[in-house]
């Protein structure tokens, strides 16, 4: 059984169709990419997932329970986190508020700090830069507390959205180290990445969307010898 079902989305803005009946399927403890040119409907299916967009027809099933269209803080509580494209961290807040934003339904103030422990133990950058403002922190960094903060909540599933987009490869190196390590501590991965063999290298399976419906899907080894998916996304 699946953790994450999606079956027959329809997703539209305004007028517009953007998710045009996508079925996938994300299984407990895998990694799993999105991959697509831009506009193809790879945020759109995270947001669908997490709230953010409202579905139109389909439905949407965490483990075996029906979440479409629930309100994003909902899913959050639910054990699905959702770190969008852009990093969107609260960049006049410092690192530590920041997290504790991430933690905002959890009681307890020991609680509180034993996550954010751990957080420090991916990301010990963060615990550096403790009291600076997100906002003055580099690109890499503030991916990191991006990632943080949605951890705070513990999550089950962790959907990822361009976490290398303008990051230098070292640190891009980085990312995906602490991706395959919280995926090997049990957490869920659904990711979208623009680098899409780094994406595949590291993912259990992989779909591949195009103009807002999956064309292909397979394992992450299987695609990258696609010959159609080397010419259009490798090359």
């Amino acid at each position: 059984m699946p953790i994450l079902q999606l079956n027959n989305i329809e997703t539209y803005y305004g007028a517009i169709q953007a998710l045009k009946g996508i079925s996938m399927e994300v299984g407990k403890g895998e990694i799993v990419t999105l991959i697509g040119s831009n506009g193809a409907g790879k945020s759109t299916t995270l947001k669908s997932i997490s709230g953010l967009a409202k579905v139109k027809t389909g439905s949407i099933l965490y483990k075996d329970k029906d979440i479409t269209n629930r309100p994003p803080h909902e899913t959050t509580l639910l054990g699905l986190a959702h770190v969008p494209e852009g990093r969107r961290i609260f960049a006049q807040l410092t690192v530590k508020e920041n997290l504790q934003m991430g933690a905002y339904s959890v009681k307890g103030k020991d609680v509180i700090q034993e996550r954010m422990e751990t957080v420090f133990s991916y990301f010990p950058r963060l615990k550096e830069r403790l009291s600076q403002k997100g906002g003055t922190m580099s690109g890499g960094e503030q991916q990191m507390l991006a990632i943080g903060r949605a951890l705070m909540m513990q999550p089950e599933v962790l959907m990822l959205d361009e976490p290398s987009m303008g990051l230098a490869p070292i640190i891009v190196e980085q990312i995906f180290e602490i991706i395959l390590q919280l995926n090997s501590m049990g957490i869920t991965i659904l990711l979208i990445e623009q680098n899409a063999y780094q994406a595949l290298s590291i993912a259990h399976r992989g779909y591949v969307i195009q103009n807002g419906s999956i064309v292909l899907t397979g394992t992450g080894s299987e695609l990258i010898e696609n010959e159609q998916i080397k010419e259009a996304y490798l090359a």
